[in-house]
């Protein structure tokens, strides 16, 4: 093997995760034209997410049985100050680095079509579980507001999408790859038989 040989060698392994790496930096640089030129300026897209997780947020506290006030973005809980969803705190950028992350890693096209939607739906009810724990806070335990504004409630929200990116790594990849990773293999071998 030659040195020319080797190096190629060395470097065809780590060819998937390059492949992944350049997908993921393109789909992240059309992500950034596309919001932090276009749609954030723009501004249309932000407020409709916000106020679609206001509204989800309202209905959910009302099914609990909540005194509950929802207008555009803010949700009040028993007429108490409320929680304002800005700009920043409705998930568009998160949906947008997941779905940049399940374009950009291998997997079967068709998957995707309804792998995205479902995840896409799951991070917009994790956030408005988010919401709805700090619009409670804000009625029956204001003092607690600010640290639950915090890392407790970041933390299951970006558990979520986490989870989706392993489920998307686990179950995502072609059939064809799945089948190969679970058949076993065997080996045929040729007996010779000398009499």
């Amino acid at each position: 093997m030659t040195a020319e040989q080797k190096v190629k060698s060395k470097w065809s392994r780590y060819r998937p995760v390059l492949r992944f790496l350049a997908k993921a930096v393109a789909v992240y640089g059309a992500w950034y034209v596309l919001y932090d030129l276009w749609l954030l300026p723009d501004g249309r897209l932000d407020a409709w997410m916000s106020q679609a997780a206001a509204s989800v947020t309202g209905t959910t506290l009302s099914g609990l049985g909540l005194d509950v006030a929802v207008e555009g973005r803010t949700v009040q809980v028993a007429r108490a100050a409320g929680v304002r969803i800005i700009d920043a705190c409705n998930g568009l950028t998160t949906i947008g680095a997941f779905i940049g992350f399940i374009v950009a890693y291998p997997g079967e096209t068709k998957r995707r079509f309804w792998f995205i939607p479902l995840g896409i739906a799951a991070i917009f009810l994790a956030n408005v579980g988010r919401v709805s724990v700090l619009a409670s806070s804000q009625a029956y335990w204001p003092a607690a507001f600010s640290s639950l504004h915090g890392m407790p409630t970041r933390a299951p929200f970006h558990l979520t999408v986490f989870g989706l990116w392993v489920l998307w790594a686990q179950y995502g990849g072609s059939s064809s790859d799945t089948d190969a990773r679970t058949e076993p293999e065997t080996s045929t071998s040729t007996v010779s038989a000398d009499v």
